[in-house]
């Protein structure tokens, strides 16, 4: 799904990525994590042609459709179920086509692809997403204007989970949620079945849902197969290795040192003049 090949990238003179290389697989659920101010974000720019790499590259499936939750949902006249369903692009343009469509085989062909994404059931779905983000039917179908920022922030992330992108990145996706829309969201997120980058500080979440982690850390991006916990395991295994190969190293040094030091033969003491 996505090769980033020895990306270097700079922010007013500070480097936060130097040659970085990771390969995410098609169809995995990863965990994006490392410490803030890393530059998490602003990897999911780069993936979205936000900004550009100062060196190296991001190879995407020419076919994949990205998706990231918007920065709100639009405050309007339209129901909130209605600016979800809206988020599915192809499925809106197909079905405003086939209004004013006259050609018999291209009528056929929108009638086809409607089918094949299940168009039918769009509004199903995207109610079952709402409910589980939080709204109840009579919310669903209220004006976004009505909604806080906080509320419409919710109809954005559903807005982005009903459209099914081939590769989906969230942020902080909790944020937005309560408890219950956030164990609803980690069961969804489990069964997606496309590929999911997800940033997220949720432990329980990236334990739950998620099946690799990446881990940013001096610059670099590392791939780890399992959840968190198998991440967090691995790692200290890794740093108790590397810790003991460093002391195993150092002790040879001091034995080297030590060898070379009684292997030296003694010079003679140069004698004092006698007195006169």
């Amino acid at each position: 799904m996505l090769n980033i090949n020895n990306l270097t990238y700079r922010i007013q003179g500070r480097e936060l990525f130097e040659d970085a290389s990771v390969v995410l697989p098609t169809g995995s659920k990863t965990g994006f994590v490392g410490k803030n101010g890393t530059g998490k974000t602003t990897l999911f720019h780069l993936l979205q042609g936000h900004i550009s790499a100062d060196a190296g590259n991001v190879e995407l499936n020419k076919k994949a459709r990205i998706g990231a939750v918007a920065q709100e949902a639009p405050a309007g006249n339209e129901s909130v179920l209605e600016v979800v369903m809206a988020a599915d692009k192809e499925r809106t343009a197909l079905m405003a086509e086939a209004e004013t469509a006259t050609d018999p085989d291209r009528i056929s062909e929108i009638y086809t692809r409607l089918a094949d994404i299940d168009a039918y059931s769009a509004e199903a779905r995207a109610s079952s997403i709402l409910k589980g983000s939080g709204f109840e039917q009579d919310r669903q179908n209220a004006p976004t204007h009505e909604l806080s920022g906080g509320w419409r922030m919710r109809v954005a992330l559903a807005g982005v989970l009903f459209s099914q992108p081939d590769l989906l990145l969230l942020d902080e996706p909790t944020n937005y949620l309560d408890l219950e829309g956030t164990l609803w969201l980690e069961k969804y997120l489990a069964t997606y079945p496309y590929t999911v980058f997800m940033i997220s500080h949720d432990r329980d979440l990236l334990n739950k849902s998620v099946n690799s982690i990446i881990h940013l850390e001096h610059k670099k991006l590392t791939f780890y197969k399992g959840n968190y916990d198998t991440f967090e395991n691995t790692r200290r295994m890794q740093m108790e290795l590397n810790n003991k190969g460093r002391e195993k190293a150092l002790d040879q040094w001091r034995i080297c040192r030590s060898s070379l030091i009684a292997s030296r033969p003694r010079q003679a003491r140069p004698s004092r003049p006698s007195r006169a």
